[in-house]
């Protein structure tokens, strides 16, 4: 089986690569289907206005003339007469035999039937004026100027909001023929038809993104979870096998000839053998606690307890402790009131705990200060040491459960790494507050805030 540790970076760096490829494919892909449906546009507006000059085409009309000059003088008519010729087809333009009306409403049928905008566009009719073959707008709706001045501008092909397109309305193009001009959205056209798309694109990439940091944040916490519970296993095999050890060794002893008719030393080995059994217990009794903290399951009894009394009862009990650390407890207990609910059990455990720990991880001489003062809702107990202090990541996970600081030796320190988790939950269930404060190199500050109402 190949190790986390290995495998972790392996699967990380393979995710961060697909990921980038499949956001390298969206943006690439996001760009060509807007290109091709530009392209689709493009073609879909020829279409219309080639739609539209085959409408007026075979819609178109003719005008008959009489072509008419004046020939012999006439004494009838003033010495005049006139010469009727045969009669001549006249051009009839579309902005003649159509209104403006009606031409919109022919460009909007054809937009429909393209599936493009209805809504927003112009369009303009320019031809030549009758006698003189010059091309002017003979027709134009109130916004086109406008556009046209502004495609006009921008040279037409780099404009990205509007297209142009313009068509000769003549079936046979002559000099100065009527033309078609059509302007027509493009961009806001083509963005709200890949909105969908785009947003989904995006959406599923955000997607992916999350389950990627939830991915590794998992993986990151499987591994601390692998490092804690290996550490974990460490420390219950030495603690447990210490008194194990011991057990076997008094047991070996009291089988011995000599000792067995000595009463005083199997009453000594005895005991010895019922210290470690309490001692492992406790330790068994300690994990038991764990879990059923972990489940809600553990009850409070709760009942009127002087703190002070707790505290001092505590210190007195952890002499041999201090005094293998060449250690002093200063108490200040300056509360007024020092009575507070909670569980007489409980309560003692976590004083017990907070200075047991002051205890381990310190060195010589070790000084502690516990001091107790009421505010108006709320009494404190504050517990400081001058021990070897901790790290700020150490400071953000000592009340994980089985983490344990790092002292330079795994085993140089007894414990399974439960103790403060302990505390902070005990504090929590007494509806308590507990905060860390601490230097590396010059000790620690535990502060501990619990109701009085």
């Amino acid at each position: 089986m190949i190790p986390l540790k290995r495998i972790f970076p392996v699967i990380v760096v393979l995710i961060t690569v697909s990921l980038f490829g499949i956001i390298y494919i969206q943006v690439n892909w996001i760009k060509n289907a807007v290109v091709i449906k530009n392209k689709q546009l493009d073609q879909r507006a020829i279409e219309v206005v080639n739609e539209v000059r085959e409408y007026f085409i075979s819609h178109r009309g003719t005008t008959v003339a009489l072509r008419i000059s004046p020939s012999s003088p006439d004494p009838m008519n003033g010495g005049l007469s006139f010469d009727f010729g045969k009669p001549q087809v006249v051009r009839s333009f579309v902005s003649d035999r159509f209104t403006p009306a009606e031409i919109e409403k022919v460009i909007i049928n054809s937009l429909k039937n393209h599936r493009l905008d209805t809504n927003h566009f112009e369009f303009a009719i320019a031809g030549p004026v009758a006698g003189i073959g010059t091309a002017v707008w003979r027709m134009q709706t109130p916004g086109f100027q406008k556009l046209f001045n502004i495609l006009a501008h921008d040279s037409l092909q780099q404009n990205k909001e509007y297209k142009m397109k313009v068509i000769m309305l003549d079936e046979n193009l002559g000099p100065n023929p009527e033309q078609l001009f059509l302007i027509t959205p493009t961009q806001d056209e083509v963005v709200r038809q890949l909105t969908i798309m785009i947003i989904g694109g995006i959406s599923f990439t955000l997607i992916i993104i999350t389950a990627f940091a939830l991915t590794i944040r998992t993986m990151l916490n499987q591994k601390k979870l692998s490092e804690i519970k290996s550490d974990f296993i460490n420390n219950m095999t030495h603690e447990l096998k210490t008194p194990l050890a011991t057990i076997s060794l008094a047991i070996d002893a009291i089988g011995n000839e000599k000792v067995m008719d000595n009463k005083d030393k199997i009453r000594y080995f005895s005991g010895i053998i019922k210290e470690e059994n309490k001692r492992m217990n406790k330790q068994v009794e300690t994990i038991l606690q764990s879990a059923l903290l972990e489940k809600d399951e553990i009850g409070l009894k709760l009942q009127a307890m002087d703190v002070h009394y707790v505290i001092q009862h505590t210190v007195d009990n952890l002499q041999l402790q201090l005094a293998n650390k060449n250690g002093v407890v200063d108490l200040q207990l300056n509360a007024v009131n020092p009575v507070i609910m909670a569980d007489d059990v409980h309560f003692s455990n976590v004083v017990f705990n907070l200075l047991d720990n002051a205890i381990k991880y310190s060195k010589e001489n070790l000084e502690v200060t516990i001091n107790t003062y009421n505010t108006r809702k709320s009494l404190f107990i504050i517990i400081t040491d001058n021990g070897i202090g901790m790290s700020r990541d150490t400071i953000s996970r000592i009340f994980e459960k089985f983490y344990r600081a790092h002292t330079g030796n795994v085993h140089n320190v007894k414990g399974f790494g439960l103790g403060l988790s302990y505390v902070k939950a005990i504090v929590d269930a007494h509806h308590g507050k507990i905060k860390v404060e601490s230097v590396v190199g010059k000790g620690s500050k535990f502060t501990l805030e619990f109701p009085q109402e």
